[in-house]
């Protein structure tokens, strides 16, 4: 019972809903044990009447069992309703919850968890808990009420011989019950897990199936997925094996507990201490002890279930966030500074990023390039606070380190396009305008035009409200990139960071979108002098940092080479050799 325990939080604060649906499930015991009494009375005086015919009595008590019916029909749809609707709320808070702490984690967090398992703990596993939540409570005390009434009645209305005598195979039951319920609660266990690897799986290969299809895998893909499922379906298969145990033990144990009691009781008429009537009404409270029981064993099986699933749930509500959140400082100064920043990975031996320095003033542009593996998208990841160096110090925003400000406002100064990507399933104009719902069409077309993508777009059989499908999949990758980039410029973020975010798009447009960019930013220095928007551009492709006011080139972690375009290529390094291998590369091209 350690899972209502964890849940006592929701019941106490649903306590009026479940006491409203206890108090009928009562109602129904209550009313459910009156049906039996007037039948083994009814016998009786059936028995005992000479007359030829039904007696007034005798359709009084079938009115009243009509009655009974209805009422109880009527009573258990209310309390399914009532008890079952307050299941589905603590589903739909686990799975807020849920959600919540999985925005609040950082990269580190989604390297070390599959989104299938992800997915399979939001879906299935909360499930099992409000199953347990409903069902459970339902079962539990549905059972024990009516198991408790029928023992009383027993014991009180017929004979407490037979009664006892009854009872004599319910402890075996008991022991059966505890065993049963502690293999299905491992086993279960393993269920899920296998299930979370076959949702990776099924995750993994559908969003890869282009490439599966490519490279001809499809009977490698296809036998690996057979293996998991098979290894799903045996798991599911050892569950279901031990939850079949529980019916063969209940048939069991009140059979034996039938036959004591037609043998006993059939003893106790022959002595007169007895009345067919009484006998009846007996076995018929002895056989509603089938529900109790079967609600024993359901009870059992959903809490083992559900307890096993909450723990997976749990470990992910309870994993503390890996970016603290209680900056409370207001952002009034956008210039961007690092100090002798470093960086290495938990777990890894040497450092990411050694001793990074550069200053970042409003209204400037920093480009960054270098080798692949050299650590720049990790310096934009620090700087957007998606990882933490170990001295929270070095990444100044203004005159205030990072963690000083609320992560929702740091964020929201910054405007970010990764290399790839994510649109969502929606329009083009949906996915410009997510991070401003509102925008007019105007606005969405302006920024477009800005990340020179209106074009494209217009050709479009249905232009703006052309569907982008899952992850952009209608759009080439420069398009994509584009898009992206006019989501960014929308939003209206101060700090633009595009992390090279042209990689898919040719030499001319690449130079188009850089022109436009540089006409937005000093069009908005005209209009606002006091807020300028500053941009840090990572590419490999070096006409893309042409016009930054600063560039640093990063190898292994350290800056090697500073200063603008024109600086570098005098320095003959790493920057000025591949400039000059970039231009030779276009002249061939062309």
């Amino acid at each position: 019972m350690a899972l209502f325990r964890h849940l006592a939080w929701f019941f106490k604060d649903n306590w009026r809903t479940y006491l409203i649906a206890l108090v009928m499930l009562t109602l129904v015991a209550v009313l459910s044990l009156t049906i039996p009494w007037l039948i083994g009375r009814s016998i009786d005086t059936l028995m005992n009447h000479t007359g030829n015919g039904l007696t007034a009595e005798h359709y009084q008590t079938l009115f009243f069992l009509l009655v009974l019916g209805v009422t109880i029909y009527l009573l258990r749809v209310a309390w399914r309703w009532i008890l079952f609707g307050t299941s589905y709320r603590l589903g739909n808070l686990l799975r807020s919850r849920f959600y919540i702490r999985l925005t609040h984690q950082g990269q580190r967090f989604f390297s070390s968890h599959n989104t299938g398992d992800l997915m399979a703990r939001a879906t299935n596993d909360i499930d099992a808990v409000e199953l347990a939540a409903g069902e459970g409570v339902l079962s539990g005390f549905d059972g024990l009420l009516t198991f408790v009434l029928v023992l009383v009645m027993m014991f009180a209305l017929i004979d407490w011989r037979l009664a006892a005598l009854a009872l004599l195979p319910f402890p075996l039951m008991g022991i059966a019950f505890y065993r049963i319920s502690n293999a299905i609660h491992h086993q279960f266990r393993e269920a899920l897990e296998r299930f979370s690897a076959l949702n990776d799986k099924t995750q993994e290969a559908l969003s890869g199936i282009a490439l599966v299809k490519a490279m001809g895998l499809e009977a490698s893909e296809s036998a690996t997925f057979n293996q998991l499922a098979e290894g799903a379906a045996r798991s599911n298969y050892k569950v279901a094996r031990s939850e079949a145990l529980y019916d063969p033990v209940i048939f069991i144990c009140l059979t034996m507990a039938v036959l004591l009691t037609l043998g006993c009781g059939g003893w106790l008429i022959a002595r007169n201490e007895l009345t067919v009537g009484e006998l009846t009404t007996f076995t018929l409270y002895l056989g509603q002890l089938i529900w109790p029981m079967f609600a024993f064993g359901w009870l059992l099986n959903i809490i083992e279930r559900g307890s096993a699933a909450f723990k997976r749930v749990d470990e992910m509500l309870i994993k503390p966030d890996e970016i603290v959140d209680q900056g409370t400082a207001t952002v009034s100064d956008l210039s961007l500074e690092a100090r002798a920043l470093s960086f290495t990975y938990p777990g890894g031996h040497e450092a990411t990023l050694d001793d990074i320095s550069f200053n970042l003033p409003s209204g400037q542009v920093l480009g960054i390039a270098g080798p692949t593996g050299a650590g720049k998208t990790t310096l934009i990841q620090l700087i957007m606070r998606y990882r933490e160096s170990a001295e929270t110090d070095q990444l100044l925003l203004g005159d205030q380190p990072l963690s000083a400000y609320p992560l929702q406002e740091l964020r929201r100064c910054f405007a970010y396009v990764p290399q790839e990507p994510f649109l969502f399933s929606m329009s083009i104009a949906d996915n410009i305008a997510l991070a401003r719902p509102d925008a007019s069409r105007e606005e969405i077309e302006a920024a477009a035009r800005t990340a020179a993508i209106h074009e494209d777009i217009l050709r479009f059989k249905q232009g703006y409200e052309t569907p982008v499908g899952e992850r952009g999949m209608t759009l080439s990758g420069g398009q994509r990139q584009r898009l992206a980039i006019a989501r960014a410029l929308l939003s209206g973020a101060p700090l633009l960071i595009l992390d090279d975010a042209l990689s898919a798009v040719d030499v001319e447009t690449e130079q188009q979108i850089i022109a436009h960019l540089q006409q937005r930013q000093r069009h908005q220095s005209d209009q606002n002098p006091t807020s300028k928007s500053s941009a840090i551009i990572i590419s490999h492709r070096l006409s893309a940092l042409e016009h930054a006011d600063e560039i640093l080139v990063l190898t292994q972690g350290h800056v090697s080479e500073r200063g603008s375009h024109s600086e570098l290529i005098r320095q003959d390094g790493w920057y000025a050799r591949m400039w000059v291998y970039q231009k030779l590369e276009a002249t061939l091209d062309a």
